[in-house]
């Protein structure tokens, strides 16, 4: 029989584990390099969102290019520092990055709608669900043309791939960051509905 947690001892880990993934997930790339490059705030335009769907508003698709990587990998980096002290303190660091992400303290709690960082987390986490992911969002993507349903479809997936695959406590990670990426896509979910959101190639 195995021995009980002893919950005194792992209850600072995961704390120093929530604590550090949030500080990771809430750097706002998005804003942080447009200001560098001189276009202002990124807040200020379009949806005024600090991803990389809204950088790429400004025109600047390296800019875009470049916070979709660090928006990721920052989801990344929280899951492997924590992984060293076990899975259960990867799954902790990888729901504060995530919260991070999209709550962050610094910018009143109005951050990104999560999907790279959520990418990030299940690289650092189990990286072979990447491509299940990478090939909903492109089938998706590819006959509706709608970026945000294809991220949708793609989160619905993630969750029972993972249980499939015995990650069990993946998989209710992910089905939990999955809920909040629905409620941060809001008002593309409305535009859906309402057949107003744009598609991939449209010009605004």
């Amino acid at each position: 029989m195995p021995d009980p947690i002893s919950w005194s001892f792992v209850w600072p880990y995961y704390l120093a584990a929530l604590a550090v993934g949030y500080l990771l997930g809430s750097i706002p790339f998005g804003l942080i390099l447009t200001r560098a490059a001189g276009l202002g705030d990124v807040r200020s335009i379009g949806s005024g969102n600090i991803g990389a769907t809204n950088v790429l508003r400004t025109g600047r698709k390296g800019l875009a290019a470049a916070t979709l990587l660090l928006d990721g990998l920052k989801g990344t980096a929280a899951v492997l520092l924590a992984g060293a002290y076990g899975p259960e303190t990867a799954v902790v660091a990888g729901f504060g990055a995530f919260l991070g992400h999209c709550f962050p303290v610094w910018l009143g709690f109005k951050g990104g709608k999560g999907v790279a960082t959520y990418i990030g987390i299940l690289l650092g986490l189990f990286w072979p669900a990447v491509f299940v992911f990478a090939a909903v969002w492109i089938a998706v993507a590819y006959f509706v043309r709608y970026s945000s349903l294809a991220a949708l479809a793609a989160t619905v997936a993630i969750p029972p791939v993972l249980w499939w695959l015995d990650r069990p406590q993946f998989a209710q990670l992910f089905a939990v960051l999955s809920v909040l990426v629905w409620i941060k896509h809001h008002v593309n979910i409305r535009k859906l509905l309402a057949g107003t959101e744009h598609r991939i190639g449209q010009k605004t």
